[in-house]
């Protein structure tokens, strides 16, 4: 698919979006674009914000298998990836496969699940497939995992491990609307939830198509470089106890390119690299003096400082600087 076309289709799907979550082009712009990089989104904030909401509209505008995990603490691994069930017939075992077997799977509130069943996610999130009782299954093509979860209320909840959060390419938050918004919220919602109006809006082919085109979008090398260079600052950084890691240098790179087809350019400059830095390396790193990842704005804080003391390539790749 060329890419006018990709940013075209993408424009449509950001607008049907915004229609269920006003006022959130960024996030929404993050998120489809963690889609056609072929990602999972984690959405973190405080309940009630449309965490979920932007998670099921995204789903909606795009025609493909859709299924809802709601993570609980009596949730088992069998529950998410499936499980193998005798069958008397046939004299053996039947695998029937669990709700990850889906194109998009919303996984709501996934830290109040036990750390067991929270694991029963690595694979899939990595290898795309899932192995039970020795046998592998594959996942369907394309794959994508939008997790929530409330970082306030911790009762009853269980913190990601860093190695699951390394296999989200990006964290967003979507803070309280503004006034305006919030009034057009209360003023469409009296008699019907604009969810129920969103429509598919690109086939799975279509879609497949698109992310076959982000891959095509060129990358020179001092724009990798660049990236690189961002990547490692934060593990030089003062204020960081664990920096990101290698993997987040691929996801860096791959959501870049993503930005670049959403916004018709067919090669990355560094101030795409800038713009998906903060929601990519942001819960990769660990805050010295801080428990866990740290909150969402300290994190985006320092990534933002480590941008803007990284030497920017100079030349045709250089962007706006």
């Amino acid at each position: 698919m060329p890419l006018p076309e990709v940013q075209a289709a993408a424009r449509r799907i950001m607008e049907a979006v915004a229609t269920v979550i006003d006022g959130k082009d960024g996030a929404i712009g993050t998120a489809l674009t963690v889609l056609l990089a072929e990602g999972h989104l984690l959405i973190e904030d405080v309940p009630g914000v449309g965490k979920t909401q932007l998670a099921r509209a995204l789903a909606k505008a795009v025609d493909a298998r859709v299924t809802r995990i709601q993570f609980t603490p009596d949730l088992l691994p069998s529950d998410i990836t499936g499980v193998s069930i005798y069958d008397r017939d046939r004299g053996g075992f039947e695998f029937t496969p669990g709700p990850v077997f889906a194109n998009v799977v919303i996984g709501d509130e996934i830290n109040r699940a036990s750390p067991k069943t929270q694991s029963a996610l690595l694979e899939s999130l990595e290898e795309r497939q899932v192995t039970v009782d020795g046998v592998t299954h594959p996942l369907p093509d394309p794959f994508l995992v939008v997790a929530t979860q409330n970082p306030v209320e911790m009762e009853g909840t269980y913190s990601l491990p860093e190695a699951q959060r390394d296999r989200f390419m990006a964290r967003i938050s979507l803070g309280y609307p503004d006034t305006e918004s919030e009034l057009r919220m209360l003023q469409q919602r009296e008699r019907v939830s604009p969810l129920e109006k969103v429509r598919p809006l690109v086939s799975l082919d279509e879609l497949r198509r698109m992310i076959a085109a982000v891959r095509t979008v060129y990358t020179a090398e001092p724009v990798e470089r660049y990236a690189v260079d961002v990547v490692q600052a934060t593990r030089r950084h003062p204020d960081v106890r664990l920096g990101a890691s290698p993997r987040a240098t691929l996801q860096l790179m791959r959501a870049a390119k993503s930005w670049a087809a959403l916004n018709g350019r067919g090669f990355v400059v560094p101030d795409d690299v800038d713009a998906m830095s903060g929601p990519v390396l942001g819960h990769r790193i660990i805050l010295a003096g801080r428990a866990g990842a740290g909150a969402v704005s300290a994190a985006y804080d320092v990534v933002a400082d480590v941008v803007a003391s990284t030497d920017v390539p100079l030349g045709d790749t250089a962007g706006r600087r």
